[in-house]
Formats: C-alpha cells, structure tokens, sequence
C-alpha cells in the first residue's frame, strides 16, 4: 500500500529548492511512487505564493519547472471539514484538515507547534527526519 502523505509548505521548499539539502531525498521519494503526496488548492496556493517570495529569487519560469516536479505526483484532495483538532495558526489548519480528510498516514513537518499534536490526530504528525527514518530503507 502507498502511503498517503501530506507535506507541508516548509518541507516541500527545502526539497525542491536545495538540491543537495537535506530533504532533497524527498524528490525520489514521490518520483519513484514511494508515497503519494495529498494537496489541495489551499496548500498549493500557499507554496505558490511563498515561490515567489523575493528572497528565493526565483522567475515565473523557475517557479513552474519547480511546482512541475512536486504537482504531477500529487493527488489533489479538496478538504470537507475542519480536523478535529483546530489549529492556532491559521496557515497551518489548511494541512490538517488536507490530512484528516484525505485520510493521510502522516502529516510531514518541521513546525514545533504542528509536532506538539502528535497523537491528538487519526494521522501521525512526524518530522522530516523521523519520517525518513521510517520510510527509507537503508
């Protein structure tokens, strides 16, 4: 079974943007079918927008080749209803509820206060590296 996955914004801009970075191996992870990544307009629309932050210097152009490696391996989920568990910052609910009603077996981030939930969701909520530990067979 193909674990279903939703990463948030942080997680997925360290893997596109840093190619050798740590969370570069996440590339292959979704190419190679070794989880399905869940989005949904409210997720893609904020990755989009934080693209384009200037600090990242990135072209329109740079921009689509980067989205056109994460978009096409994602499965685009529409959420219905709130997670139970509501979330402080509203940035961060869109994930929660993406993974609550897309049924996720995790929710991947570094974010402290999304890890602080750990065990309060029907989804696990784990850091990029406990993730990796887990998935990636050495």
């Amino acid at each position: 079974m193909i674990r279903r996955v939703v990463f948030d914004t942080t997680t997925v801009l360290s893997a596109l943007l840093f190619e050798n970075g740590r969370l570069a191996w996440l590339r292959g992870h979704w190419r190679q079918a070794g989880c399905v990544p869940l989005l949904s307009r409210g997720t893609a629309a904020e990755l989009t927008r934080v693209l384009a932050y200037p600090k990242f210097k990135l072209s329109a152009e740079d921009r689509l080749e980067l989205l056109g490696d994460y978009l096409p391996f994602c499965e685009v989920v529409e959420p219905w209803e709130n997670c139970a568990q509501i979330f402080r910052d509203a940035q961060d609910q869109p994930f929660l509820d993406l993974a609550h009603c897309g049924r996720a077996e995790v929710l991947v981030s570094g974010d402290h206060d999304l890890l602080a939930l750990t065990g309060l969701t029907a989804f696990a909520i784990e850091s990029p590296e406990f993730y990796r530990s887990r998935v990636v067979k050495s």
